[in-house]
């Protein structure tokens, strides 16, 4: 099963160690090696490195590790394939314009292709032949409406209560964890995965909140990120599928959802089922 990382920051921030450690995952301390990418979000637009290729072995990886990029909200995946074959158009995370802005989103999990395929995508259509694809296309056509209304963009309510109703039908066709995010918001939904020890059960993912206050050092050092001079006051949130420190991650269940924006939780919902 895949694997799912992404950090919301108050001030842009640099994944350091949790790049490196999720990267491990990717085939070398699990079996994730058909694909991995990730996505640094800058204003509306982001940038994307994918490639259908271990994580672990990637020079990519060593590339971000040896000249990081800053930026406020990150979204990465690592692949291990279920649908679809090892190629770019099946490597996450998927992205598409709506409402003059990148939307972004990654998937863990495996989904019923047949009941899937009855959800509407509307104009947005997969390039590749995963689930997670199709289930992104769906998302999109669901926004679509609310984005488009008056050139205005929809509010903070509006954006999260449609992406939680089609997380709650997703559940429905297989196991659905996902991290959306429109450039603002980072959406996360929480369902079940495979364990260590071989069950298939929550938490889905997990989530760590980190403060950290103004200081007279030159650069704030953590595991997970580093922040420069310049990033004081920093506050961020960050989700992964299995915790990557030894920091009090918390676990999310089954039908638990994140909102996050600029470091902060701005929502905390659960739905049965």
């Amino acid at each position: 099963m895949c694997e799912l990382l992404a950090m919301s920051a108050r001030q842009p921030a640099e994944i350091s160690f949790s790049l490196e450690e999720f990267s491990q995952h990717g085939g070398l301390s699990g079996p994730h090696k058909d694909g991995w990418g990730i996505a640094f979000y800058e204003d509306r637009d982001a940038r994307i490195i994918r490639e259908p290729l271990s994580a672990a072995s990637s020079a990519w990886v060593r590339l971000i590790e040896s000249a990081p990029i800053r930026s406020r909200l990150v979204l990465s995946h690592i692949r291990r394939a279920t649908q679809g074959v090892v190629k770019i158009e099946n490597t996450q995370p998927f992205s598409r314009e709506l409402g003059g802005r990148l939307h972004v989103f990654a998937h863990n999990g495996e989904l019923d292709a047949a009941r899937l395929s009855k959800m509407p995508t509307g104009h947005f259509q997969p390039i590749g032949e995963t689930d997670s694809e199709r289930a992104f296309c769906a998302l999109l056509a669901r926004l679509e409406a609310t984005w488009m209304h008056d050139g205005e963009p929809p509010t903070l309510d509006e954006r999260r209560e449609v992406v939680e109703s089609f997380a709650n039908d997703l559940r429905l066709l297989g196991i659905a964890n996902f991290l959306y995010s429109d450039g603002e918001l980072l959406i996360a939904h929480s369902h079940k995965r495979h364990q260590s020890d071989g069950s298939i059960r929550p938490p889905g993912l997990h989530f760590l909140c980190r403060q950290c206050v103004q200081s007279s050092n030159a650069d704030i050092e953590a595991p997970g990120f580093r922040l420069s001079s310049e990033d004081r006051d920093q506050s961020v949130v960050l989700v992964a599928s299995v915790p990557l420190t030894a920091e009090g991650w918390e676990p999310l269940g089954t039908g638990e959802i994140l909102t996050v924006a600029a470091g902060q939780i701005l929502s905390h919902t659960r739905f049965d089922g």
